[in-house]
């Protein structure tokens, strides 16, 4: 037998063997971020195994597991791959890192993200906010649009997925298009078309190739949800007129949530929406109507004395119908001004989403205040064409204002004959207002005739009231010492905040509430001196009211109102001056009216039954005052 010796040769070959084994084991250890990455992977996969051990029939897939993709080994990759399915396509997975692309034209850019495919920037180039930044509608994840959908029993939500971007031109029209790929020939599609100087754009959501993926039988909905900026000076004004409108029973009716608080409503067969933000508006338009909307709106502005950055919150939450396993809604969305002339331009009935008035308000905003101020505009800076307008419209009105003064004169003419009257019933009122009556009626004096015309200014009054809030041509531009006739004039700034006041002092409603005043002296004046008619309103009260009214709750209204106010009231004292002193003859006046006396004039049927029915009454007091002896 062959006896073993030690071999130090081997002894030193081993040592240098595993010495090289230690340090490549040592050079290629993890680093920690490999470590932390790993052990993210793997409380992910096991996460994803026990959800699938569970066997649950529809799994929502969440961004945060489509983004663990960029770190997943290949067990994790395969096991993600299975959680999405076939929108797991290879084709997605490579560009599942968020980046943009932009389209634009001369007024408009629009940045749309690849995760999602919405867009998340939307930028007016012509406009700027009250401290002269570029008004943004969408802007730092105020925008949120998705679309949830079933696919192989699986709920997924295209916020979380990556879309594959594409841009084009069709024409001179820029076209995006975003896809969601389950492969090359199989997917859903945002379509984005962009025209030139246009704040419209063509929108299509349509899916091609999966028939046999998509679940058309669970409920598929597309979720916008909406946070509006902040863009004027006066937020309390610019949330007055932020609101959430639409169009509804497949384009036969319009409506609107509620401004205040929280309001939310569910309508059937919608065709458009609007989330107004006062000057500008961010619409969805289809021509397929959605079968069915639930519209919420919540007013973020909870303490109006603190600079908010965002006015209302909107959503809307579309039911979808895919039409033979397929979707396919050709729309329209618009990112622009709250602007009448370009709303009419598309034909759409747009200017619904516009507070102009209801009924004959909105009919001669529409179609006689509108386009005059437009055409003035053209002519003359807009403070100049507010009062080219005013005086156009006080001139129309005069001789309805003529009326009304010829009233009042006569009356002042019948005063002494009224106090004998007065005289002679000491005492018994009801007498007294039946011969003051008779006696105007004779001399075609009755206080209604004085009130008739005014009457009559009421709806022109009412519709220059809401044109001027909602008149986007005056955004921005000065007059005298307004800045900004949409907004609020500043001649003092208050070092603290009074209830319905403000913190500043605006001029223009001071001018306009002097003028008011002195044409309350002017018009109210005569009738206070004569007998105050029992049941009239007391037109002393009423003298102070009104410029009181003004001074306080226009402070913050928009400057261009209260130059009309102003400019208007001017007007109507110049008119009256000119009627009192030029066109009315009182002595003519009293002559006529002496002559009406000497002839009977027959009372028609209403004064007949008035006359009886005081008759009557004095009657009944009488008979009262019997029993009561």
């Amino acid at each position: 037998m062959e006896e073993k010796k030690f071999d130090l040769n081997s002894l030193i070959g081993f040592l240098l063997i595993g010495g090289i084994l230690l340090w490549m084991l040592y050079q290629n250890q993890p680093t920690p971020e490999e470590q932390e990455a790993k052990k993210a992977q793997t409380e992910q996969v096991k996460e994803l195994e026990a959800s699938e051990a569970q066997q649950v029939p529809v799994v929502e897939v969440t961004s945060s597991e489509v983004n663990a993709i960029n770190v997943a080994d290949t067990l994790g990759l395969e096991t993600l791959k299975n959680r999405l399915g076939s929108f797991a396509y290879s084709g997605t997975l490579s560009s599942a890192e968020e980046s943009t692309t932009t389209i634009e034209n001369d007024v408009l850019v629009l940045t749309v993200s690849n995760k999602g495919g919405f867009i998340v920037e939307a930028k007016l180039k012509e406009q700027t906010q009250y401290e002269g930044k570029p008004v943004y509608l969408i802007k730092e994840g105020n925008n949120d649009f998705n679309l949830q959908f079933s696919a192989e029993n699986r709920l997924l939500n295209s916020r979380d997925l990556f879309f594959e971007p594409t841009i084009s031109k069709n024409g001179e029209n820029q076209v995006l298009s975003m896809k969601l790929k389950t492969s090359e020939s199989a997917f859903i599609e945002y379509r984005y078309e962009l025209k030139p100087g246009d704040y419209m754009l063509d929108f299509a959501l349509r899916s091609q190739g999966l028939e046999g993926i998509l679940n058309t039988a669970e409920p598929m909905y597309l979720d916008w949800n909406f946070k509006g900026y902040r863009h004027a000076k006066s937020i309390t004004y610019e949330n007055r007129y932020t609101r959430l409108s639409y169009e509804f029973e497949n384009g036969a009716d319009h409506s609107k949530l509620d401004p205040v608080g929280s309001d939310e409503e569910t309508e059937l067969e919608v065709t458009w929406m609007n989330f107004r933000q006062h000057f500008f508006s961010s619409m969805l338009l289809t021509d397929t109507p959605f079968k069915e909307v639930k519209f919420t709106s919540e007013d973020l502005v909870k303490d109006e004395e603190v600079d908010s950055v965002f006015t209302k919150k909107y959503g809307a939450k579309m039911l979808l119908e895919p039409k033979g396993g397929a979707l396919a809604y050709d729309m329209n969305m618009y990112y622009g001004p709250t602007d009448y002339q370009i709303f009419k331009h598309y034909d759409r009935n747009l200017d619904e989403a516009m507070p102009l008035g209801w009924g004959i308000f909105g009919v001669i905003n529409k179609y006689v205040i509108i386009p005059v101020f437009s055409m003035l505009s053209d002519w003359f800076p807009a403070g100049i064409a507010i009062i080219v307008l005013t005086i156009l419209f006080k001139l129309l009105l005069s001789p309805v204002q003529y009326k009304q003064y010829l009233s009042q004169a006569k009356l002042k003419v019948l005063k002494p004959e009224m106090d004998e009257i007065k005289k002679k019933f000491e005492g018994n009122q009801m007498k007294i207002q039946q011969e003051t009556l008779k006696l105007q009626n004779i001399a075609g004096a009755s206080p209604l005739k004085g009130c008739l015309p005014a009457l009559l200014q009421i709806p022109v009054f009412y519709a220059l009231f809401t044109f001027f809030p909602t008149a986007f041509d005056l955004r921005q531009k000065s007059f005298l010492w307004a800045d900004d006739l949409a907004s609020y004039d500043v001649v003092a700034e208050l070092p603290f905040h009074i209830p319905f006041y403000g913190d500043h002092v605006s001029l223009f409603p001071i001018l306009a509430s002097i003028a008011i005043f002195i044409y309350m002296m002017m018009s109210t004046g005569q009738q206070m001196q004569q007998q105050q008619q029992p049941g009239m309103p007391n037109m002393k009260f009423l003298m102070y009211l009104s410029p009181l009214f003004m001074l306080v709750f226009f402070n913050n209204y928009a400057s261009g109102l209260s130059l009309y106010y102003f400019t208007s009231n001017v007007i109507t004292i110049g008119i009256m001056l000119v009627i009192k002193n030029f066109i009315i003859d009182e002595d003519k006046i009293h002559a006529k009216i002496q002559v009406n006396k000497a002839k009977p004039k027959k009372q028609n049927r209403f004064q007949r039954k008035m006359a009886e029915m005081m008759e009557q009454a004095e009657e009944q007091k009488k008979a009262q005052k019997g029993r009561k002896k």
